[in-house]
């Protein structure tokens, strides 16, 4: 089992004392820190584009028939349907590769 750094105290006289977390570290090098963190990072980019492609929607509903208002908000929808579709596809590479690459 692999301690953390900061749940081990180590005192003169060969006195160990360990922390109150009783847990190991999942992040043993730099690969399993990014393929434990991809899940959260395409979550999170998801709910970011969400929420651009709804402050879009509501630019374009708002905007009341003047032509420069709903330009400025179709290029928002544009964007976050381009960015949804870019995190759609990295999300498939990266499963396509840990399942040829067995990672």
């Amino acid at each position: 089992m692999t301690k953390l750094l900061a749940q081990v105290l180590n005192l003169p006289g060969n006195v160990t004392i360990d922390g109150p977390l009783n847990a190991t570290s999942n992040f043993t090098n730099l690969a399993s820190l990014v393929n434990n963190s991809l899940t959260y990072v395409f979550a999170i980019a998801g709910i970011l584009l969400l929420l651009y492609l709804i402050w879009g929607g509501f630019d374009y509903l708002t905007s009341m028939g003047d032509p420069k208002k709903a330009e400025t908000a179709n290029k928002k929808l544009s964007s976050a349907i381009i960015g949804i579709i870019i995190i759609f596809i990295s999300y498939w590479i990266v499963q396509l590769a840990e399942y040829l690459l067995n990672i």
